[in-house]
């Protein structure tokens, strides 16, 4: 999963972005508004962690930018003010949470992943997929009840998969939200990746679509 954190406070950016990173996402720093309405605009994001007091362009505009053009990955508000004005003027922007300052950081990691999971149409932190189940909490998966040892790498994918459910995944697009935009690896990386997940969790359950991508088949495998 990527991430776009955009917070210009040097001690709170950071530890987001190394929070996000402990709990399996890639994720990236944007410092400016309008640095981070351009990232937002066009790269694909799973998620963006938005503060609302930045310099060069705030984050209600950074948002209704985002919005305006389409750009529908969930955003979580982060911000010092309190006030339920603008809490109201957030979510009437497009925001899907908020996130008042100081938080615990794992408040902030589980509000992630239950925007991400809504995004995908999931309501539990267990995804089941027939015999597969997939523990985004844990960062775990288990196959017919038995625990499954995964790599990080290998846990990742299987996870974007399992939120793409039944929809060809381009290579391209995996090795962005696997690795990152600077070090996004290449479709031979992708490939020997997917080999090695179809040998733990069964080849019959990862297809290739060529042309299209890798899909993960959905509630009949």
């Amino acid at each position: 999963m990527r991430a776009l954190v955009v917070e210009d406070d040097p001690d709170v950016g950071p530890d987001v972005v190394r929070a996000l990173q402990a709990a399996g996402f890639t994720a990236e720093l944007a410092k400016r508004g309008d640095d981070a309405w351009f990232l937002g605009d066009s790269e694909e994001y799973d998620i963006a962690v938005l503060d609302l007091g930045l310099p060069h362009l705030d984050g209600l505009s950074v948002l209704k930018k985002w919005r305006a053009n389409n750009r529908d990955f969930p955003v979580l508000i982060l911000s010092a003010r309190g006030d339920w004005t603008e809490k109201v003027e957030g979510i009437e922007a497009g925001a899907d949470d908020y996130l008042a300052k100081p938080f615990e950081m794992g408040e902030m990691i589980t509000r992630v992943r239950a925007l991400v999971r809504r995004k995908a149409g999931h309501a539990a932190a267990l995804l089941k997929i027939g015999p597969l189940q997939v523990d985004t909490r844990r960062m775990a998966a288990s196959l017919d009840g038995a625990p499954l040892t995964l790599s990080q790498l290998e846990f990742r994918l299987l996870n974007y998969l399992a939120h793409q459910l039944d929809r060809a995944v381009p290579a391209g697009e995996l090795a962005e939200h696997l690795y990152g935009a600077n070090d996004a690896g290449d479709a031979n990386a992708i490939e020997q990746l997917i080999v090695r997940l179809r040998r733990k969790i069964g080849a019959e359950r990862i297809e290739t679509k060529r042309g299209f991508g890798y899909l993960l088949k959905g509630q009949g495998t």
